[in-house]
């Protein structure tokens, strides 16, 4: 199992992440005996594969070559890893700060791409932008960006009206290179939107309360046209 990192690599008895990068060098850890050198870590990490030894929404630890990291996840990519004890991997972007270094997950090379274009949005820090994916699929982000659906956005918890319009303002334009296939709702039924709506205003990520809409009305489909007893269902189930 191997992690791939770049940048500048510091030296000693333990692996050490220097804040400095130097572009053009690309380094393997692989796990294992030992190798007779140093061990050696650098700043921006790209790639990591390793074993999954712990998960839970918005994190995931892998530890590759007997060190663990802790990695930032979005709802999709934590529904989607394997189980713990299993190897995963990730495409990472790397945040270096003066106090820390930050690493953002994706299981999918597309969600990567789409958090790098976010962030790049004034008002949308790393932490915001994994919120957004993980309120809306990356198709779902993309097409109502493109079809400046402020309504579809501003549902989604930290993006308010403002919010919604810069980033369809700033990306609109900036999105070719991703899918413009249409998107079908998860839910479906007359109360179903009403019920993804209310949950999702409160604070609720919107791939579980499509989920729960979905159980609930497979345990019961006369609630796919009673809104109340829908929303008291998919409550129940909602994770």
């Amino acid at each position: 199992m191997a992690a791939t990192f770049f940048g500048r690599m510091a030296s000693g008895n333990g692996a050490a992440i220097s804040p400095e990068s130097r572009t053009g060098e690309n380094w393997n850890v692989e796990t294992g005996g030992e190798t007779g050198r140093d061990t050696t870590i650098g700043a921006m990490i790209a790639h990591l594969r390793g074993k999954l030894i712990h998960k839970q929404p918005g994190q995931a630890i892998v530890e590759a070559a007997g060190v663990g990291y802790d990695v930032t996840i979005s709802v999709p990519t934590f529904t989607a890893l394997p189980s713990v004890g299993l190897e995963a991997a990730l495409h990472i972007h790397t945040q270096v700060r003066e106090d820390q270094i930050a690493l953002f997950g994706f299981l999918d090379r597309e969600e990567k791409q789409l958090f790098e274009r976010l962030i790049t949005v004034a008002g949308v820090g790393p932490k915001l932008a994994i919120g957004i994916l993980s309120g809306l699929s990356v198709e779902r982000t993309v097409q109502a960006i493109r079809g400046h659906d402020h309504a579809q956005l501003v549902r989604i918890p930290g993006v308010g009206k403002k919010l919604a319009e810069r980033l369809v303002v700033e990306l609109k334009d900036k999105l070719d290179d991703f899918a413009a296939a249409p998107v079908k709702s998860a839910v479906q039924g007359p109360a179903a939107e009403d019920v993804l709506s209310a949950l999702v205003n409160l604070g609720y990520q919107r791939p579980a309360a499509e989920k729960a809409i979905q159980q609930a009305v497979a345990k019961d489909a006369a609630l796919g046209a009673d809104f109340d007893g829908l929303f008291r269902g998919a409550l129940k189930l909602i994770r």
